[in-house]
């Protein structure tokens, strides 16, 4: 067996095709985080990105995209912002982890939305991907969350009307490609990010270059998909996410908090769920995580792997030693709702105040000038 590391850009079209049609034989439900545009596009932005290029008999049968990180730690293209990570390998190929390391110069390789039929031996556990399934289309999967969820749905519908009463028309836009919209997505999303304690990803540049990137890219298999939802000419919510042609991959929603008692999000996400499904979605994946939204819109999951791949040596140790106990810390809180929602509100808390110090009143530079 062969294994040739190159960066994304050296990929020629034949390889690119051989990716496609690896992956399109192991699954008619393709994230498009594991489509081979993903991978290209980060690495146009991010110098630490690779493939290794897997052959055997002559014949291309595997692909493993990759960022290298300092001491030899490999983590999934785009780590952090994925919600399905794996290699595109032909079927039942078995790979000697040790050897595959060695050839990316890789120690360990750790994952934490990894396909679960993809190194079983290697997983230190497993997670449930909430998904709202449109196989038998939407009226189908509406009928469920009706019966699963009545409550949460006919509420919505009043809300949907009364949003509409108060402030003026509802206009959908699935597939949008305003910029400005897309721009006014990320501010929401970084407010709410920084009013939940959590960390802003798109005080990252290259973050907010790959989203733009990637709102222009459109194939018949792959595509940015910008959703927002208007009242009059006022955007009010909206979600930004990447498609294949079967999967929709839920990636960055938000909304105007002024309009937050209208629950702008679920009204958002059922129409965008209507159409999608009318453009051959099958899947909207809404990604690993216990959030209360997720709850009331799935109606089936998906399983994730979190683990690591790795070989003997000093650095995969010293990975170890420090990764173990924050992972398992966090697998605790995550797995227990008696740690989780104290966990979440702490985190809010700090939100808040951290919002409540950097505004201008608070800002000893601002006030000074």
């Amino acid at each position: 067996m062969k294994i040739t590391v190159v960066q994304p850009k050296e990929l020629g079209s034949a390889e690119l095709d051989t990716w496609r049609t690896l992956l399109r034989g192991s699954t008619d439900l393709i994230s498009p985080f594991l489509c081979p545009e993903f991978t290209i596009i980060v690495g146009r932005l991010r110098s630490d990105v690779r493939v290794a290029v897997i052959e055997d008999g002559g014949d291309i049968v595997g692909f493993f995209p990759f960022q290298r990180h300092p001491l030899g730690v490999g983590k999934p293209v785009g780590a952090g912002l994925t919600d399905a990570q794996g290699m595109i390998l032909a079927r039942d190929l078995e790979l000697n982890v040790n050897e595959l390391l060695q050839a990316c110069g890789l120690s360990v390789w750790e994952f934490d939305h990894l396909l679960p039929d993809q190194f079983p031996g290697h997983h230190a556990s497993r997670h449930p991907s909430p998904i709202m399934d449109l196989r038998d289309g939407y009226e189908a999967y509406a009928d469920t969350v009706k019966r699963e969820s009545g409550k949460t749905y006919r509420t919505t519908q009043y809300k949907t009307r009364k949003i509409a009463r108060d402030h003026g028309e509802l206009h959908h836009h699935y597939g949008t490609r305003d910029l400005a919209a897309l721009r006014m997505l990320i501010g929401w999303k970084s407010e709410q990010y920084r009013r939940t304690g959590r960390t802003d990803r798109f005080a990252h540049p290259w973050i907010v270059q790959l989203v733009e990137d990637l709102l222009h890219t459109r194939t018949p298999t792959f595509a940015g998909v910008l959703d927002m939802l208007w009242v009059d000419d006022r955007p009010v919510a909206g979600h930004f996410g990447l498609r294949s042609d079967t999967v929709l991959a839920g990636w960055f929603p938000a909304y105007d908090t002024a309009f937050a008692g209208y629950s702008p999000g679920l009204i958002q996400h059922l129409a965008m769920a209507r159409e999608a499904a009318k453009r051959g979605i099958r899947v909207i994946d809404l990604g690993r995580g216990e959030k209360e939204y997720k709850e009331k819109l799935k109606n089936g999951q998906w399983q994730v792997a979190e683990g690591r791949l790795a070989r003997p040596t000093v650095a995969a140790g010293l990975h170890w030693l420090l990764r173990a106990p924050v992972r398992g810390a966090r697998r605790t809180v995550l797995a227990s709702p008696s740690l989780r929602v104290p966990a979440d509100r702490v985190l809010k808390t700090y939100g808040r105040l951290r919002s409540t110090l950097s505004s201008p009143a608070h800002d000893h530079t601002s006030s000074s000038r």
